[in-house]
């Protein structure tokens, strides 16, 4: 099944609804222009500065996947709102967390202290770690692997229905791995937040050039413009 580009504006608008209702009052979220209107807004209000930081000193894509859906289940709604609000924003910082844990106080750190990540909050809770490290840059793209199955860390769905097995497509042409880490933290805090993704879920990860047709109709879509190509959208990653 082809992603059209009405499925990329339609979910993409309902992204901005959740996040910023407001937003979505001032915008007709119908076009690309007026949907990007409405995000560089976002960006450009100060009033709300919430953010995520995060410390990465090694990638082992599957794992980073399993942490970063661990550490959205791990917050409060009253954080996760906050954070959602700011369009889930996050600083990708390179560093090593075990040499950082006892002067920061991370909300989350990987069993193998290869991530860490604080909290949200006001961008002024995180500037002396933000200044301490810098910016991650991997001007590199992703190398092709085979599909791997993840598993949520958590204690499973319980009462509320059998265990849940979900495709994450990941587009890596043209993405170095700054680009496919905020697209994937997007899409899969935001599946975390709108309950798409729970503990004990599974999680296949497949890479591909470019994410065209699928097998179905996915749940979640990460849309980013679609330059050079005026007017249109293409998905960045993908959840069945």
């Amino acid at each position: 099944m082809t992603i059209t580009q009405q499925t990329l504006r339609a979910r993409t608008a309902a992204r901005i609804r959740a996040a910023r209702p407001d937003l979505a009052a001032r915008h007709e979220l119908t076009t690309v222009e007026n949907l990007l209107a409405a995000q560089e807004e976002a960006v450009a209000d100060t009033s709300d500065d919430t953010l995520v930081a995060v410390v990465l000193h090694r990638l082992h894509l599957p794992d980073w996947i399993r942490d970063t859906c661990a550490f959205a289940l791990s917050l409060s709604p009253e954080q996760a709102a906050a954070w959602r609000r700011s369009f889930t924003r996050t600083v990708f910082l390179a560093g090593h967390p075990a040499r950082l844990r006892d002067r920061f106080p991370f909300r989350h750190v990987s069993g193998d202290l290869s991530a860490a990540w604080t909290a949200p909050g006001p961008a002024g809770e995180t500037a002396t770690l933000r200044r301490l490290l810098k910016t991650l840059h991997a001007p590199a793209s992703l190398r092709h692997q085979p599909d791997v199955t993840v598993r949520v860390p958590g204690p499973g769905n319980g009462d509320s229905g059998p265990q849940r097995h979900r495709d994450l497509y990941l587009a890596i042409a043209d993405h170095t791995v700054p680009d496919v880490l905020v697209h994937l933290n997007h899409l899969l805090a935001e599946a975390v937040m709108d309950g798409l993704l729970t503990g004990g879920d599974h999680v296949t990860l497949r890479l591909m050039p470019r994410i065209g047709g699928l097998p179905a109709l996915p749940t979640a879509v990460r849309a980013v413009p679609d330059h050079p190509r005026q007017g249109r959208l293409r998905a960045a990653a993908a959840l069945s």
